[in-house]
């Protein structure tokens, strides 16, 4: 049984560049699973998705005290997708890391009049507005980073910090039944891509990370 421990970053390959190790080898999903409805697969380098929703997770090890590095891309000017954090199981179907994880959007507008800054590009989905709005629409590419310091949450997309959040910050009440449910999340979990569905494509060609630097 492999070691899934966040000890583990530092022991499986391929090699790190610059401090950072590449969760995707650009060929195939050798590492990853997807649950629920459809399927992701690897076109021209790339991971996309096909039908949904669902997600493709990462199932070697769980991630705490690093930042993880995604750069994409949405097909249409605006698609919608996340980075799911702080999973506390492995996934069996599509809703648990919704709820119980944490859910990092990739959608520059909210998707009805009736959401608000709350669902957009680098917020914690739901749960805090952003302090700046620095994504890039297709298919320009965008480079997220996304930084677990034991309970604390830092996301900048582009260069630009969108959100910073520790646990036990104040969050708004949930309005609708699709938004997770509110609570403490771990300092540790699974992370994946979400597969939103077949009108939202979004194309990831690097999925990294780097345990941080004690100071």
């Amino acid at each position: 049984m492999p070691d899934k421990s966040p000890a583990s970053l530092q022991q499986t390959k391929p090699t790190p560049t610059n401090g950072w190790r590449q969760l995707f080898n650009g060929t195939d999903l050798t590492g990853w699973k997807h649950v629920g409805k459809g399927r992701m697969s690897v076109e021209k380098g790339l991971i996309r998705g096909h039908g949904g929703m669902g997600l493709l997770y990462w199932t070697k090890e769980k991630f705490g005290n690093c930042t993880l590095r995604v750069v994409y891309k949405m097909q249409k000017e605006n698609s919608n997708s996340g980075v799911y954090i702080r999973i506390p199981l492995e996934p069996r179907e599509e809703w648990m890391p919704v709820h119980y994880g944490y859910e990092v959007q990739i959608d520059n507008h909210p998707e009805t009049s009736k959401e608000d800054d709350t669902h957009i590009t680098g917020t914690l989905y739901s749960l805090n507005k952003p302090l700046a709005k620095p994504g890039k629409p297709g298919p320009e590419w965008n480079t997220m980073e996304i930084t677990l310091d034991g309970p604390r949450t830092i996301i900048s997309v582009n260069g630009v910090k969108v959100t910073d959040y520790k646990e036990g910050d104040p969050v708004p009440a949930r309005k609708f039944d699709f938004e997770p449910y509110r609570g403490l999340r771990p300092n540790t979990g699974y992370i994946g891509l979400q597969n939103h569905g077949e009108h939202d494509v979004v194309y990831f060609k690097e999925v990294s990370v780097k345990p941080l630097t004690k100071k």
